[in-house]
C-alpha cells in the first residue's frame, strides 16, 4: 500500500524558487527569508518525499529524476493555490486582498507615479512588485505565479500571453568617440560585427530582441558582459569596455557625462515596446483588472501625467 505523502506548499514553493534561480542564495533573496531557512525547507520537502530532489555540486544545482517531476508539478500546484487565494480575496471585491506585478528593473522608472496612485485608489489591496526580466516575468505569468506582468514586446516565441502595448520608444548606442558608430546620427546595428558591446543578460527580454536581430542578419558582436542593471551597463560603457545598448526613456532620466555619446537606432531594426502581459483565458481578479485600469488612466491613472504612453 502506498503511503500518504503529505507536501508543505511553502516548502514546494522555496524548492520551485531555488530551481528556478539555481541557487539558494538568489532563492532566499526573492523570498526575503534567509539562505538556511531555504535550505532547511528543501531538506523538509525531501524528507516528506522520501527522495532527494536536488544534487549540489560545484557547478550548481541539478535536479534529480524525482526532482524534475516535483519541479513540474510543483509549479501547477502553486499556480492552482495562487488562484484559489485570488478568487477567495475577490470576494471582498477590492476593499482588501493582493496583487503581485512583475515589473523589470528597467522599466521600473516608469511605474513609481502609478503604484502611488493604485495605492491611493485601493488603500486595501495590498500591492507588491516583483522585478525581474522580462523573459522572466512572462514565464512567471505563464505559470500563474503571477497575473500581471510587464515584458518588452515582441513576446518570447510560442507565447500563449496576451499583451497591450504601454509605449514605445527608441533604443540607444552608448558609447565614446572612438566607437566604431559614433560619426553617425543614426547608426545601425550591423555597425556592431566584430565590436564590443555591454547588453542586458540573459531573462531579459531586450537581450533576446537584440541576440535575435543580430542572428538574422548574420551580425556577430562581441559581447564583453552583460548586466541587468542599466547603470553598471553605463558605467563599463564610460570606461571604454564597449558600446550599451539601451532604451532611450532610461537615458533622459540620466546626467550622461559629456564623454559618452547616444545615438538613436532606426526604429525599423529595434525599439522598446513596453507592454503589459497577462494569461489568455484565465481569470484574472479584481485587483489586477483595478491595476490595469490605473494604467490605463483610468482612477487617476497615466491618463493624468506620469508612466509609459503609447507613441
Amino acid at each position: 500500500m502506498a503511503r500518504s505523502c503529505p507536501v508543505d506548499l511553502r516548502a514546494l514553493r522555496y524548492f520551485v524558487e531555488t530551481v528556478r534561480r539555481q541557487s539558494f542564495t538568489q532563492a532566499a533573496d526573492a523570498l526575503s527569508v534567509t539562505q538556511s531557512t531555504v535550505s532547511k525547507m528543501v531538506r523538509q520537502l525531501e524528507e516528506e518525499l522520501g527522495q532527494p530532489l536536488l544534487i549540489r555540486h560545484a557547478q550548481g544545482l541539478q535536479l534529480t529524476d524525482v526532482g524534475e517531476v516535483v519541479f513540474e508539478r510543483g509549479q501547477e500546484a502553486l499556480a492552482v493555490a495562487q488562484a484559489l487565494r485570488r478568487e477567495v480575496d475577490d470576494l471582498g471585491a477590492l476593499s482588501r486582498g493582493s496583487l503581485t506585478v512583475g515589473i523589470p528593473p528597467m522599466v521600473n522608472v516608469f511605474f513609481s507615479p502609478l503604484i502611488q496612485r493604485f495605492r491611493a485608489a485601493h488603500p486595501g489591496i495590498a500591492l507588491q512588485v516583483r522585478e525581474a526580466g522580462g523573459d522572466v516575468i512572462e514565464q512567471m505569468v505563464q505559470e500563474g505565479e503571477l497575473e500581471v506582468g510587464v515584458s518588452i514586446l515582441p513576446l518570447a516565441p510560442h507565447s500563449a500571453l496576451r499583451a497591450e502595448a504601454l509605449g514605445r520608444y527608441p533604443v540607444c548606442l552608448v558609447g565614446t568617440a572612438e566607437a566604431a558608430w559614433a560619426r553617425r546620427k543614426r547608426p545601425s546595428l550591423a555597425l556592431l560585427h566584430g565590436q564590443p558591446v555591454v547588453m542586458p543578460g540573459e531573462g531579459f527580454a531586450l537581450g533576446r530582441h537584440l541576440r535575435a536581430w543580430w542572428q538574422q542578419a548574420g551580425i556577430a558582436p562581441r559581447v564583453v558582459a552583460e548586466s541587468g542593471q542599466w547603470d553598471f551597463l553605463l558605467s563599463m560603457a564610460q570606461a571604454g569596455m564597449g558600446t550599451a545598448i539601451l532604451p532611450q526613456p532610461l537615458l533622459q532620466r540620466l546626467s550622461l557625462p559629456p564623454e559618452l555619446l547616444v545615438r538613436p537606432l532606426p526604429a525599423a531594426e529595434l525599439d522598446w515596446a513596453v507592454a503589459h502581459v497577462w494569461a489568455a483565458g484565465r481569470y484574472m481578479s479584481h485587483a489586477a483588472r483595478a491595476w490595469l485600469t490605473v494604467c490605463r488612466g483610468g482612477e487617476g491613472g497615466a491618463g493624468q501625467g506620469g508612466g509609459p504612453q503609447a507613441q
